[in-house]
């Protein structure tokens, strides 16, 4: 496969969402070194960091286990891929990106960070628009997907 090919694959399969998703991940840690927008958190902040990071890891660890080899960084899903409605998928659409969610929320209340909470909230923000965005490939592969989405919260079971 030649090179074009494989730039055209990368982004039919929705390159341009991991790329930006990969930004707003380092911009998360980035901003961990950050001196400036910094607040001492009070303890009930940090326990809130503590259960939203404890939350987000085991969301995320239930949503790789069930997957297994169904699982990729692309939006698409992969040609071989089966539809996953079982185990935490019961419950959250999109357990990995709940837990992306989780983690950084959880890490920026931990360690006192406004900008650290603001990368957290745009990459909740792209992973909104992405969730959407492969829920109409998972449409068009699965159709009862439909289905599944109007009873399934999207990341936050009986929230959202």
């Amino acid at each position: 496969m030649n090179r074009a090919r494989e730039a055209e694959t990368f982004w039919q399969r929705g390159g341009g969402w991991v790329l930006a998703q990969c930004v707003l991940m380092a911009a998360v840690v980035g901003a961990s070194f950050l001196r400036t927008g910094r607040f001492d958190p009070p303890a009930a902040v940090r326990v809130l960091g503590t259960l939203a990071m404890s939350w987000g890891a085991a969301v995320g660890i239930a949503g790789a286990w069930v997957l297994r080899g169904s699982r990729t960084i692309f939006p698409k899903p992969k040609p071989e891929a089966r539809l996953v409605t079982t185990g935490i998928y019961a419950r959250v659409r999109h357990p990995l990106y709940s837990s992306l969610m989780g983690l950084t929320w959880g890490w920026g209340c931990w360690v006192g960070s406004w900008p650290v909470l603001a990368a957290a909230a745009a990459l909740t923000a792209l992973l909104g628009f992405k969730a959407r965005h492969e829920e109409r490939w998972l449409v068009e592969r699965f159709p009862e997907y439909a289905d599944y989405a109007r009873r399934v919260a999207r990341f936050i079971p009986g929230l959202w």
